[in-house]
Formats: C-alpha cells, sequence, structure tokens
C-alpha cells in the first residue's frame, strides 16, 4: 500500500514532473481537481489566437465569433497587416490571384469563424493557440455543444438536441473525472496500477477521443464528431489514471498529403505554407519562443507547445515525417519515437501514410516519456492493437520496462566507454546558406564538448564532402554511403535508375556507365558499355566508387503513394460502423461525403483533397514505380544500413542534428525544405527505427530567407539572406536526435538520458511564467 510522504520540495506546476506530482498528491499538497484547474487556468491565459490577417489593403476587420475555449469565445484580432507589407514589388505581380487573408463561417459550426487565407504571426503575442478543444462540458463537441452537453444531474437536455447527446452528456469532462478520482483515491492512488494518475494530457486531433471532437484538425461538418470509442493508446492512458484534457492543434490531416494526381488547379494561391502548422478547424499556433514563428517544422506543433508553454504534463503526438520531431525540436521538450511496429497510431485515428505513421511522446524529461511508454503498455495484449497491422512486433524486442533505462546519471565520464556515431550529413552548411551556420556551429561544439569531453564518450563522425573532418573524432571506416553501395544492389536496385526533377537520370555516373537499355516505352537509359549487373557488382564490391551523389538524401525520395485514399476511407467506414453498432447514424462515412461537408483555410487543399477523391488504385499513378514497394523496401534498405554502420564501427548509438532551420517566419519565405538536409533526417521515419529527441540548446542568430519577385512577376521566390536578425535569449531552441536499432532501446535511453542530466539545455519559454 502506498503511503503519504513529503515531497523534497513545494510543488510548483510550471516544469512539473509526474514524480513530482505524484509526491504532492501523497502530501496532500495538491488534488487532481486544483491540478486540471490550474491547468486550464494557463490555457485561458495563454491559448488565445496569434496570428494576424494578411490582407490587400491593411484595414480591420470586424470582430469575429469564435468557438469555446476554456470557458470564453476565441477572440480573433480585428487589426491586419497590408500583403506589401510581407510580399515585395507586389504592385509588378502578375501571377494566378493571392488568397489574401478572411474571417469566414466554419463548415462544423457556421455560427463561429476562423481564419482563412494567408496570415502571419504576431509578435510578442502572449498566445500560442495550441490546443484546439478542451475536455470542458460544452465546449469539448460541437454536435453536442452547450446546453446539449447538459449534466445528467441537471435535468433532461433541451428539445431539439441531437440524440447521441444524450450517450455523450454521460462522459465526465477533465474537471468531473479529477473530482472522481479524487474522491476514490484521495492522497493514497495505486500508483502501480495507474502510474499515470493526474498526469494531464493533451493529444494530436487524429487520436480519437471518445470524450472530445475528433476531425484530424479538419473543419468537416460531422453527423457526430467525437468517435464511439477511444484510439487503443488513448485508451491505456485512460485506464491508468491519466487526465484526457485537450486536443491539440496540428496541421490537418497530419501534414496535408501530397497530391498524387495534381490534377485541379487552385483558384488562388499562397506564396508559402511556411508557419502553417494548421487547422482549419483550429487554427495556426505560434512558437513560444517567438510568436511571429511558427510552432515547428511537423505536424504536431500544438502537442509540442502545450508540453512547452506547461498548458499540460505531456502528449502524444504522431509522425509521417517529422511531425513529432519537428515539434519536440522547435519547442525545446523531450521526445520518444518507438520503432513502427512498437507503438500502434492507425488502429482510431486518421493518419497520412499507413507505412510510416507513428505515434510519439512528448514531455519535458525523458525519464516521463519512458514512464508514459511503459504505461501504454496492455496488460495482456503488450502493444498489439488488432486495428492496426503494424504492431505486430516480435515479444522479444519489447523491454520489460522503458523507466528503468531512462535515469542515468549525467556525472563526469558517465558515457565512457561507450561509442557514439555522428551523422555529419545532417550538419553541413548549403553553400550560400547562412540560414545552416548558427545552429549547426552550436550543435557540433555540444556534441564535442558534452557527449565527448564531459560524458567521455568515444565519437566516431561519418564523411561528407562538405564537412571539414573534427581531428577529435574518430571517422567511420564504413558510413552511410559505403553501406548504401554494399546493400543497393540486394535490396533496392531500382534507385540507381531513378530520374531528377527534368526527367534526367538522378545518379549521372552509373547512367554513363551502363549500356543502353529501354526503361519505358519509348525511352532509353544509359550511354556507357558495362551491363548494369557488373557495374552494381563491382559497386557493391568496392571495385569502383558509387556515384558521388548516393548518400541517405537521395535514396529517400519515394513515389506518391495514394494509401492516404484508403486509410481514410477505411477510418471513417469504421467510425460510422462503430456508431451503428450502438444505434446511432454517421453518414460522413467516406471521402467523397468528406470533402462535400469541409471547408478548407487554403484553396489548395480544397483542390487537392477532389483529386485525392478520384485516386482509384492503391498502386502509383506513376506506373514503374510502386508507392508501397517503395516504402516496404526502402524501410529494409535504411534499417540494414543503420545495422551495417553500427557493426562495421562498433557503436552503441547513433546521434545526429534534428535539422539546422530555425522555425520560419509564418507566412514568410521557405528555407528550402527539398534540399538533402532534409532528405536526410527522414531515414529515421522511412526505417521505422526508434529516436529520442533531447533539447541541446539555443541560437540567438538566424539568417531567415526572403521573398523575391521572379523576373516574369509571376510567382515569389524563396531566396536565402546573409542578414542576421538578432534574437533575446534564450533565443530559438534546438535537439539532437539519438537513434537504435529496435531491441536496443536501454542503450539508447542510457544515452539520452545521461546527456539530458548533464546538458540541462530545457529552458522554458520566458514569455509564459508562472501565472
Amino acid at each position: 500500500m502506498n503511503k503519504p510522504v513529503t515531497p523534497a520540495k513545494p510543488f510548483v506546476l510550471e516544469e512539473a514532473t509526474i514524480d513530482a506530482l505524484h509526491a504532492a498528491i501523497r502530501a496532500g499538497e495538491i488534488t487532481v481537481l486544483s491540478l486540471v484547474e490550474r491547468y486550464l487556468a494557463r490555457v485561458r491565459a495563454y491559448n488565445g489566437t496569434s496570428n494576424l490577417l494578411v490582407t490587400e489593403n491593411g484595414a480591420p476587420v470586424p470582430p469575429a465569433p469564435g468557438a469555446m475555449r476554456g470557458g470564453a469565445p476565441l477572440a480573433f484580432p480585428t487589426e491586419t497587416v497590408k500583403a506589401d507589407d510581407v510580399l515585395p514589388d507586389l504592385d509588378r505581380y502578375v501571377g494566378p490571384p493571392i488568397e489574401f487573408g478572411r474571417m469566414e463561417p466554419t463548415a462544423s459550426d457556421p455560427s463561429v469563424q476562423q481564419q482563412f487565407g494567408m496570415t502571419v504571426g504576431k509578435a510578442n503575442a502572449g498566445q500560442v493557440n495550441a490546443l484546439a478543444t478542451l475536455n470542458i462540458r460544452g465546449e469539448r463537441s460541437v454536435t453536442c455543444r452547450g446546453d446539449y452537453d447538459l449534466h445528467p444531474a441537471k435535468g433532461p437536455l433541451p428539445k431539439g438536441a441531437p440524440p447521441v447527446c444524450e450517450f455523450f452528456r454521460h462522459q465526465p469532462d477533465a474537471l468531473e473525472r479529477a473530482a472522481e478520482l479524487d474522491a476514490l483515491y484521495g492522497r493514497n492512488p495505486d500508483l502501480e496500477k495507474m502510474p499515470m494518475y493526474g498526469v494531464v494530457f493533451s493529444f494530436k486531433d487524429p487520436f480519437d477521443t471518445k470524450d472530445m471532437r475528433s476531425t484530424g484538425g479538419g473543419d468537416a461538418a460531422y453527423d457526430i464528431d467525437f468517435p464511439a470509442r477511444d484510439h487503443a493508446l488513448v485508451h491505456q492512458l485512460r485506464e491508468k489514471g491519466a487526465i484526457i484534457f485537450a486536443k491539440a492543434v496540428n496541421t490537418e490531416y497530419n501534414g496535408r498529403p501530397d497530391d498524387p494526381l495534381a490534377r485541379r488547379k487552385p483558384d488562388k494561391v499562397l506564396p508559402t505554407t511556411l508557419g502553417y502548422q494548421r487547422s482549419t478547424w483550429g487554427g495556426n499556433p505560434s512558437n513560444p519562443y517567438d510568436t511571429t514563428r511558427a510552432a515547428s517544422l511537423g505536424s504536431s506543433s500544438g502537442s509540442g507547445v502545450s508540453v512547452s508553454t506547461n498548458m499540460v504534463m505531456a502528449s502524444l503526438g504522431e509522425e509521417t515525417r517529422a511531425s513529432c520531431r519537428g515539434p519536440a525540436n522547435h519547442n525545446a521538450v523531450a521526445l520518444i519515437l518507438p520503432h513502427k511496429a512498437l507503438l500502434g497510431f492507425d488502429g482510431g485515428a486518421i493518419g497520412a501514410d499507413i507505412h510510416v505513421d507513428r505515434s510519439g511522446i512528448l514531455a519535458r524529461t525523458i525519464g516521463d516519456c519512458a514512464k508514459i511508454l511503459d504505461a501504454l503498455k496492455d496488460t495482456v495484449e503488450g502493444f498489439y492493437d488488432a486495428r492496426d497491422p503494424f504492431t505486430t512486433v516480435p515479444r522479444s524486442s519489447v523491454l520489460e520496462s522503458y523507466a528503468a533505462h531512462a535515469r542515468a546519471s549525467g556525472a563526469s565520464g558517465a558515457l565512457k566507454g561507450m561509442r557514439l556515431g555522428i551523422l555529419r550529413e545532417s550538419m553541413i552548411v548549403r553553400p550560400g546558406h547562412k540560414t545552416d551556420e548558427p545552429i549547426t556551429a552550436a550543435a557540433a561544439k555540444e556534441m564535442k564538448e558534452m557527449l565527448g569531453e564531459r560524458l567521455g564518450a568515444t565519437l566516431v563522425e561519418s564523411s561528407d564532402p562538405l564537412w571539414t573532418p573534427d581531428a577529435a573524432c574518430e571517422p567511420m571506416t564504413v558510413d552511410h554511403r559505403t553501406a548504401l553501395a554494399r546493400l543497393i544492389p540486394v535490396f533496392m536496385p531500382d534507385i540507381l535508375y531513378r530520374l531528377d526533377g527534368n526527367g534526367e537520370p538522378l545518379f549521372k555516373e552509373f547512367a554513363a556507365a551502363i549500356a543502353p537499355t529501354e526503361f519505358e516505352p519509348g525511352k532509353v537509359f544509359g550511354s556507357g558499355t558495362m551491363r548494369p549487373m557488373d557495374y552494381m557488382l563491382a559497386m557493391s564490391e568496392g571495385r569502383i566508387a558509387p556515384p558521388t551523389n548516393l548518400d541517405l538524401a537521395t535514396v529517400q525520395q519515394q513515389a506518391a503513394q495514394t494509401a492516404f485514399r484508403f486509410h481514410i476511407n477505411q477510418y471513417l467506414s469504421r467510425r460510422a460502423d462503430d456508431w451503428k453498432a450502438k444505434g446511432f447514424t454517421e453518414t460522413l462515412a467516406d471521402f467523397s461525403a468528406l470533402n462535400a461537408r469541409s471547408k478548407f483555410w487554403g484553396d489548395d487543399q480544397r483542390v487537392s483533397f477532389l483529386d485525392w477523391d478520384d485516386v482509384a488504385d492503391l498502386r502509383s499513378p506513376l506506373g514503374h514505380r510502386q508507392a508501397t514497394a517503395d516504402r516496404l523496401m526502402l524501410r529494409e534498405l535504411l534499417r540494414r544500413a543503420d545495422m551495417m554502420v553500427i557493426y562495421e564501427n562498433k557503436l552503441d548509438a547513433l546521434v545526429r542534428l534534428h535539422t539546422p532551420f530555425p522555425p520560419g517566419k509564418i507566412g514568410g519565405a521557405g528555407q528550402g525544405f527539398s534540399n538533402n538536409l532534409t532528405w536526410e533526417s527522414l531515414s529515421g521515419p522511412n526505417a521505422g527505427l526508434t529516436e529520442v529527441l533531447i533539447p541541446a540548446g539555443f541560437v540567438t542568430t538566424v539568417y531567415d530567407p526572403v521573398y523575391k519577385l521572379s523576373e516574369d512577376g509571376k510567382r515569389y521566390l524563396h531566396v536565402p539572406s546573409d542578414r542576421p536578425t538578432t534574437l533575446p535569449e534564450p533565443g530559438l531552441p534546438f535537439s539532437l536526435v539519438f537513434r537504435a536499432e529496435p531491441g536496443k532501446e536501454d542503450v539508447l535511453l542510457r544515452v539520452a538520458s545521461a546527456y539530458e542530466a548533464a546538458s540541462k539545455r530545457r529552458v522554458p519559454p520566458p514569455a509564459f511564467p508562472p501565472l
């Protein structure tokens, strides 16, 4: 039996850990209800709109009614920014019409409005717009809003309430659930059975929550905007005592998946979507360290911001490409991304790419992330979810406890004897791009001084043509370039035949060496004399050099996937079937209905979703390259390459910089997302390997790209700038990523927790202090 204890120091909500919370509850310092009330007070203070509309003339707009948030309607700024203050030479622009900012009624609830079109971040906004829906009675659903969510003890529902609201109103909200826990357990909860007792969570909106609106961030007019049952991971947390508090703002549908058909053209265009980690229903969040900037490069933005600003204790996010790592990196919070097969996502959630989507755990310490991972394990089924086929993981690869390995000391020499492989491919500075310099330099210094000199690990670095080797690091005998050259002929030879955006061979040395062969009907590939098989054998055996651009970046490119169309229909039909089994009707049950009953903040998304409804085949529209095969073969290739590098260099783990880009200006020019730095960073999600992010520091100097009107005046170019911007302390955060193979999470957590304990780089955003 747990006995009341006296905490080491009084409980402070901001930056509190799970252990500190439980100690305070058992000492009688705080109740679960008072905890939830304090988090709700922070939401009321800091969770407002943080963007301004960009309008053609800069004139103010009338006040607009917003959705209820934390007991009050959302307030939108009436001031706007004139478009030519953002876009240079706008008077000479002759391209497609620009989609300027405006207020419009939402499809979900025409009585409330939201920002549509172009926006910019408001300086020193004091708000971040992290949470879209609070689990507060009367505002947690549009279907059952206001008095349609009347507590059962307060009498019958008003006339006209949808029948499902009688079912829904028996779900306690976050405050009522907190009071229930206090009444049941008081100061003495059983923390072995309920290890998440009282822990306040937000969730990326695609996770189904039976007591809150769940639409993937989209503005879609469902008959019933909450699902009939929880996502498997939400259910586990609820059973383990967690408070299901809020749905976080996210890029709707997990990052606005690429349109594989691209048949339709939007009526109006946006110069950029940078910073729009945006939901048509929930709006656009801002970065808490500089509210003019994007919350993240990654769609689980609200999850990262809500944890960083202490509006919640922890959050579950989802990552297709960088959607958890970006929010952790740009908001200075810790992250565990379990490997693809360990922790389910696609059972009870709206996904973007079922072959890559995976769940991530965001908290302010890696120890709390690990505790949550342990709690997500079902006592009978383990991590298996029958609705998610990817969770068929070998049980032997699952550790008994993850939290037990996230307690390493940060003492000097704590990692002595361990060998860490640094992936320098993540740290190159593109010629002419000062954008990359500040974070790259800071990360190199951090790795060398903290991981090497302080913690005592042996650092082993890969090579890159744009990286000057560090004499303090041991060079890799086999890096990913060598590993790929050996493995591609066996696992994915088609890679060498890929074409670039202009239809020319991507690997020109290969094309120049091999004899001409029919590539497609009427097309010839190759201009040399070698048989392709002989070339690949010689490359694999090291007898000839591989193409100079064969690296982690260039192999990541994949055929357009069509599984999003399959998965959305699967999700919607399952959701409708769940309601039918309970005697209720949901008619929004397929992609056509979703389109007919949705609005989108940008016209490009509207036409893209119309194209998506036309997708009829799971095979790639490119014919000779199949998206599913691409993803599955690439996963195998990348996992083997990682393992070869680890084995050949006798490494314990790999470490890399998440990205050299700071969060970009909302509404501003992009930093060049198609370059090799971005592609290389995708090796973790494409391989589905376990990754851990730890805050690694801040930079106070950034070089933001700028807009430039093209010579013909038809489009805005995004060009690098050498003009520095100096930011107040602490600046903008960046993170290190630690990676290991499945089953070696114990080593990974030991390394990451030792680094976290030694470096202490997490700094809460100063503009969002204790109340």
